[in-house]
């Protein structure tokens, strides 16, 4: 292919990157693939901080490779469609989410399951896969194939909506293949952050009773008045934790750092479930217990949902008024939010106005 053949192949595209382990993010113009028939181009108007960006940004897990663009939780406004596309046109608003590709003819990705497949394309580039170079969402524009852009309702705020296609699905998802979604039950929220947060509205909107538990005693006002929790418990107040043994029928466990299941274990009823959400070190293995799993109890672990049950979340949350609680911040502060952000100073998820400040 000559030289004026790849440039025809592709168009100009600006935003921010990180060059180093530093994770310093700064001005940086690259290139994206021109629209195809089955693709979609997107103005980003928003994109959501997600913790995994400061993670990669960081190279916190030894496999960044540089320069990195983050952001997996982008919304915007369709300019461009292929002629083969059939779900969006030219004024629409599409967010993308955690990944934008899949073999699409394995088991998973027949089930709808796309983010557990063995060839799952992501919407930036976390490793060196041996495929082409993916630039995310803090950038000015996005090409990516219909069948992986979610459909906005125009009811839902694009700002507060960005985070739910990250934090969002990665709570709903688990909530609904376990079970653990049906009015009436006891639902345990471990860790008040973007996720945990997110999963107490959630669980409130299907009617359950919810309990946050946190090591942070502060967080009980916004958990039960702000967000409407039933309840919160001090997870180091031994007194509190053996008041709720045996009362709850799941707990989704939103924290990455090291910490005991055993006390979570027992807050679970026979049959509850715990379910691990948060992104945890390689390196520092979290210790499962063997004796609390004979009541029947499981534990288990899930990642972001896959695009058929990610459309099923955005239009969940559009219906019940679920949005994420958010700082929205220019580009330019983007390196103070994520310092922010690993100090956990942030109710509870930052947004990047794209459109007017990149």
């Amino acid at each position: 292919m000559s030289r004026l053949q790849a440039e025809e192949e592709t168009q100009k595209a600006f935003g921010w990157a990180a060059r180093d382990s530093s994770g310093i993010l700064s001005p940086f113009h690259f290139t994206r693939r021109v629209n195809g028939d089955n693709d979609i181009t997107i103005k980003i108007l928003y994109c959501g901080i997600c913790h995994s960006d400061l993670h990669i940004a960081r190279n916190d897990f030894g496999i960044s490779i540089y320069p990195v663009v983050p952001g997996h939780e982008i919304v915007g406004v369709v300019t461009q469609v292929g002629k083969k596309v059939d779900r969006f046109k030219v004024g629409d608003k599409a967010g993308v989410g955690c990944l934008i590709g899949s073999c699409g003819k394995c088991e998973n990705c027949q089930n709808y399951m796309e983010s557990y497949c063995s060839k799952t394309v992501y919407t930036y580039t976390i490793f060196d896969d041996g495929g082409a170079k993916n630039y995310g969402g803090y950038s000015d524009v996005y090409v990516v194939n219909e069948h992986f852009a979610i459909r906005i309702p125009d009811n839902l705020s694009l700002g507060g909506g960005a985070p739910l296609l990250c934090a969002g699905i990665t709570v709903f998802s688990p909530m609904k293949y376990f079970g653990l979604d049906k009015a009436g039950m006891h639902l345990g929220v471990v860790g008040l952050g973007g996720l945990g947060h997110l999963a107490v509205k959630f669980a409130k909107a299907f009617g359950m009773k919810v309990t946050v538990i946190s090591t942070s005693p502060s967080k009980q006002h916004e958990a039960i008045e702000q967000l409407k929790a039933d309840s919160f418990i001090v997870s180091h107040d031994m007194k509190q934790m053996e008041a709720a043994t045996g009362t709850m029928n799941g707990i989704i466990d939103t924290v990455a750092a090291v910490h005991p299941l055993k006390p979570l274990l027992d807050l679970l009823k026979t049959n509850g479930k715990l379910i691990l959400v948060g992104a945890q070190s390689l390196e520092k293995p979290l210790e499962v217990p063997a004796m609390p799993l004979y009541g029947k109890k499981l534990v288990s672990g899930s990642m972001a949902g896959g695009i058929k049950e990610t459309q099923e979340m955005i239009d969940f949350a559009a219906k019940h008024n679920i949005e994420a609680n958010v700082e929205v911040i220019p580009m330019d502060y983007v390196n103070k939010a994520v310092d922010r952000l690993a100090k956990g100073a942030v109710r509870y998820r930052f947004v990047i106005d794209i459109a007017n400040t990149l």
